[in-house]
């Protein structure tokens, strides 16, 4: 791309993309190959290069692509690409976590980062791990001890919808020598710029809001240059993360619309999350674009808007929460986030992390990922099915 200036939206289309030399075709195409040709002289060759097309466990052409747009709509150094969300966070811990290193992360997170730091890496590598409210400024300065190598948190956090302060945390991983790296799924680049506010990785699940379209699925790391190629070299190519390239085709022609989906998510996210604060038999609404939202007043200061994702639940018992679902016609009860389709997912007071959530959410919750139907056909669909229960 020239060197003109140019808005996220035009990035979002020309980033990435150029002129086919074979056909003239002005969208770069599809490339279903395992292997490319090597130089006329491979003898000095680095056959784990992530950086050059030799094989695509180490790279593909259109993982390049996509990597090149990443980069440039969170205005980063560098991107590596990876097969999903989990494995773009696998990658981080496994590359900077070593035996007897200490790691902060946000202790209500997506339920793979749970087990991994809860669970696996410490019983496996003897990894520490301190998980708290990543909301809560002092939890995390407590934390801190002189083998803390990484915080991690989430924000807006999965399912919590918690904001945590990124400036104010990369201050104090600073201090400490530690790595900040934050899971940014939930905004999406055209909501929240993290590199921007200090952290030092921002991790996605493309899967989601940046795909957009719920048929693929992928992750990806940014951040500078030493750090990516660190993840590359290590959790890349050589614990084969690599995503494919049909993946990584679709998920550069979601990014085309990224903008625009995000700004109808976030509309339509704000209207009925006001819709459901507003009614009787809703318990509580956890949205970062309502003023009740606990920490609404720093999604404003770090959010240009709000996202799509709601978290609410009923004034009723688990059989009804689960009636009120499925009674639903236009919302699908499905786990994910960010699809064209609205989707929700139930999640009783038997979740194994349920002694970390708020206290409202404590006896069940609905996650509700707000699609791009319009928003009075979706209020309306909630209405039908409050009514079926009796709510």
């Amino acid at each position: 791309m020239s060197d003109i200036k140019t808005s996220f939206i035009t990035k979002c289309i020309h980033v990435g993309n150029d002129i086919d030399k074979e056909t003239g075709a002005i969208r770069r195409p599809l490339t279903m190959a395992n292997s490319y040709r090597l130089p006329e002289d491979a003898s000095t060759l680095n056959w784990s290069d992530p950086n050059n097309l030799v094989y695509t466990r180490n790279t593909s052409a259109n993982q390049t692509y996509l990597q090149e747009r990443l980069s440039a709509l969170e205005e980063a150094e560098d991107c590596v690409v990876l097969a999903s969300g989990v494995a773009a966070l696998s990658a981080v811990f496994f590359t900077f976590l070593d035996k007897d290193s200490h790691v902060i992360c946000s202790n209500v997170s997506y339920i793979a980062v749970y087990r991994l730091l809860n669970e696996y890496l410490p019983e496996k590598y003897g990894i520490e791990a301190t998980l708290v409210d990543s909301s809560n400024i002092e939890e995390i300065k407590n934390a801190i001890r002189p083998n803390t190598k990484l915080i991690h948190i989430e924000t807006p956090g999965n399912p919590t919808t918690r904001i945590s302060d990124i400036e104010e945390i990369s201050k104090i991983a600073k201090k400490a020598g530690a790595l900040l790296s934050v899971d940014s799924t939930f905004a999406s680049p055209f909501l929240q710029h993290p590199l921007g506010l200090g952290a030092d990785l921002v991790v996605h699940s493309l899967t989601k809001y940046i795909n957009g379209h719920g048929d693929a699925m992928g992750g990806a790391v940014l951040g500078s240059k030493k750090l990516v190629d660190k993840i590359k070299r290590e959790a890349m190519v050589n614990v084969g993360g690599a995503i494919s390239p049909f993946n990584a085709w679709l998920i550069m022609r979601g990014v085309v619309t990224l903008p625009l989906r995000m700004k109808q998510h976030s509309e339509s996210a704000l209207k009925i999350a006001q819709f459901l604060e507003a009614y009787p038999s809703v318990k509580f609404v956890a949205y970062p674009g309502l003023k009740s939202h606990p920490q609404h007043e720093i999604a404003k200061k770090q959010m240009s808007m709000f996202s799509g994702v709601i978290s609410f639940g009923l004034n009723a018992n688990v059989e009804t929460h689960n009636k009120f679902v499925n009674s639903l016609e236009l919302i699908i009860s499905a786990v994910s986030i960010g699809h064209d389709e609205s989707l929700i997912v139930y999640t009783g007071p038997n979740d194994e992390r349920n002694h970390f959530y708020p206290e409202e959410f404590k006896h069940g919750h609905l996650r509700f990922s707000v699609g791009l139907e319009d928003p009075n056909d979706i209020i309306n669909d909630l209405k039908q099915a409050f009514k079926k229960c009796g709510l």
